[in-house]
């Protein structure tokens, strides 16, 4: 896992504790997901290249196949995340695990509708459920 020790990026310790914990709560074991910290306009490229939308987003996730084993890449925006959390009132360190969480769930095949459903979909509890779990020293 990558550590860019960008402001708002947590250390590759506590960001791979956060993915075995998922990992582990989900069953899996054996999983090779690389997690990237990414500056604004890195992720806006990256948006731009791989989804055609040209704009800086949070989170974005690639499931990957590898030899029968659950793989993926997850890139993390710590600087959008940073405006998520204020927009939302919640602890930085928060919403960057929230987004861990979130494209981990995604490379794992799980799917949220987008607009009003997304935050009442089941991978969202789960996600929710993880950061909770994960917040309070119960999953990581």
């Amino acid at each position: 896992m990558a550590d860019t020790g960008a402001a708002g990026t947590p250390a590759a310790a506590t960001v791979r504790q956060w993915a075995n914990a998922v990992l582990d709560g989900e069953g899996v074991a054996g999983a090779a997901i690389s997690i990237t910290f990414l500056s604004g306009p890195r992720m806006r490229g990256l948006n731009r290249r791989a989804l055609g939308r040209d704009r800086a987003t949070d989170v974005i996730a690639f499931p990957l196949e590898h030899l029968g084993t659950v793989a993926g890449d997850v890139y993390v925006c710590p600087s959008v995340a940073r405006r998520s959390a204020l927009a939302a009132g919640v602890p930085e360190r928060e919403e960057v695990l929230r987004l861990v969480v979130h494209g981990i769930l995604h490379v794992l095949g799980h799917e949220h509708p987008e607009g009003k459903g997304r935050s009442g979909s089941a991978m969202w509890r789960r996600q929710e459920r993880y950061v909770r779990e994960i917040s309070s020293g119960r999953g990581g």
